[in-house]
């Protein structure tokens, strides 16, 4: 892998499983860019993750147009070129059905659904100079639910579909991938001031058929195999990490 040519933008990078993914790429070599709307938590992870040179953080709320091309922009302006493109970004509203506004609703698919469209647009004429990779963070939500999720799910079910069109469209300079993660604890993931002490308990990993709770690291290392170009039969397709749990039947 030449570094040179690997550069790899990752909306949502700053928390979670963005930052996890962030460390994983710095650790394969790529040059990162971390797009997150929340500054405190882009510059300590910039700082954390101590990628020096390779890593810089781009303040970007990816609902907006004009901040996803000032991110396209100021990844080349820094790094020259973009390889990967990690459509990580994303918010949870939960709400009765009957309380959920449409105003929620909207800023929920806007953040979701809408932001890997704008990242997707803007990003494509570069990532077809190097044969790119797009990889979509979806969720088992897409799949399943839990009462109250409408708007979650439905933006990652929408995000599943972006997917296959997205891949269809941009091939095949372009491969364009999704993964839908389960339980995955991002506690120690977070910014430090909001960062939490508390961890799934031997239940929680119980009920899991891999026998435990999900990690970042689980979703990223399948994110880098997916950017990776030696994986250039893959496309179009949705990979779910949940330890097995999409495919548990459970009786009470």
């Amino acid at each position: 892998m030449e570094e040179k040519r690997r550069v790899a933008v990752i909306t949502g990078g700053a928390q979670g499983i963005g930052r996890g993914s962030a460390q994983a790429f710095l650790a394969a070599g790529y040059r990162v860019v971390i797009a997150d709307c929340d500054g405190e938590a882009g510059e300590e992870a910039v700082r954390e993750l101590a990628g020096g040179e390779r890593v810089r953080f781009v303040e970007t709320d990816v609902a907006s147009e004009k901040a996803v091309e000032r991110l396209v922009e100021t990844t080349l302006t820094e790094f020259g070129v973009l390889d990967v493109l990690i459509n990580n970004a994303g918010i949870m509203v939960r709400s009765p059905l009957a309380e959920l506004t449409q105003e929620a609703w909207q800023k929920v698919l806007a953040v979701n659904l809408t932001g890997p469209m704008l990242c997707a647009r803007y990003a494509a004429p570069h990532l077809r100079e190097g044969g790119g990779a797009i990889v979509n963070i979806a969720s088992t939500r897409a799949l399943m639910s839990e009462p109250d999720t409408e708007a979650y799910s439905a933006s990652k079910g929408g995000l599943l579909a972006l997917t296959h069109a997205l891949s269809v469209s941009l091939g095949p300079e372009i491969r364009v991938n999704a993964i839908s993660p389960g339980w995955i604890d991002v506690g120690p993931w977070q910014k430090s001031s909001s960062r939490t002490t508390d961890v799934p308990g031997a239940a929680d990993h119980r009920q899991h058929p891999a026998g435990r709770v999900g990690t970042p690291e689980d979703v990223a290392n399948l994110a880098l195999f997916l950017a990776d170009p030696v994986n250039g039969f893959i496309t179009g397709q949705n990979f779910v990490v949940d330890g097995g749990m999409t495919k548990k039947m459970i009786y009470a």
